[in-house]
C-alpha cells in the first residue's frame, strides 16, 4: 500500500490499519519530520520493520509522485493499494484570496491525486493483480459552502477525477 499525506489523521490510521492486517506500506507526506515518526508508529503495528517504508514528498509535483510510485515498486515490487490522500486546507482560499495560496491548495489537493494516478495507475494495471486507488475527497467538494472556496473547488476536481477514473477503468 502507498499512502500520501501519511504523517497525520486519515493517512497515519489507514497504514497503521493496513500494517497491522499484514500489508507493507509506504507512508508519504512533504513533512520529513513528523514522517518519520508516522513511519516508526506504523512498524510498531507492521509483521516485520522492513514492510514500511516511508519517502517524503511533494505530491503537488509530478517528479515527486513518480519518484514514490519507483521507490514503491523497488522496496516492494507491486502496489495493491493507493490512497491519495494528501490534502491542506486553512485561510486565504477565499474567491479574493491569495493567488499563491490558491496554487498551493490546487496542486496539493487536486495536482497531488492527478499526479498520484498518472504516475501508479499504468503500473497497477501491469501488474495484472487486483489493486485499488482511493481518492481522499471532502464534502466540500459536492456542497461547497462559503468560506474556503479553493479548497472546495479542489475538493470537487478530486471528485470529478475519481469519476473519471472509475469510468475509463
Amino acid at each position: 500500500a502507498v499512502i500520501t499525506g501519511a504523517a497525520s489523521g486519515i493517512g497515519l490510521a489507514v497504514a497503521e490499519k493496513l500494517a497491522g492486517i499484514g500489508m507493507k506500506v509506504c507512508l508519504s507526506d512533504i513533512n520529513e519530520a513528523a514522517l518519520e515518526k508516522a513511519a516508526a508508529t506504523v512498524r510498531k503495528s507492521a509483521s516485520a520493520a522492513g514492510d514500511v517504508i516511508h519517502v517524503p514528498a511533494d505530491v503537488g509535483k509530478a517528479e515527486d509522485a513518480a519518484r514514490l510510485k519507483d521507490c514503491a515498486y523497488a522496496a516492494f515490487g507491486e502496489v495493491a493499494f493507493l490512497m491519495n490522500n494528501a490534502g491542506i486546507g486553512g485561510s486565504g482560499g477565499t474567491m479574493f484570496g491569495d493567488p499563491d495560496r490558491w496554487r498551493r491548495i490546487l496542486d496539493v489537493n487536486l495536482w497531488g491525486v492527478i499526479n498520484g494516478v498518472l504516475a501508479f495507475a499504468p503500473a497497477m494495471l501491469a501488474q495484472g493483480t487486483a489493486c485499488a486507488i482511493a481518492n481522499t475527497g471532502s464534502k466540500q467538494g459536492i456542497t461547497c459552502p462559503p468560506g474556503e472556496t479553493a479548497y472546495n473547488v479542489s475538493k470537487a476536481g478530486v471528485k470529478v477525477v475519481t469519476e473519471a477514473l472509475s469510468h475509463e477503468l
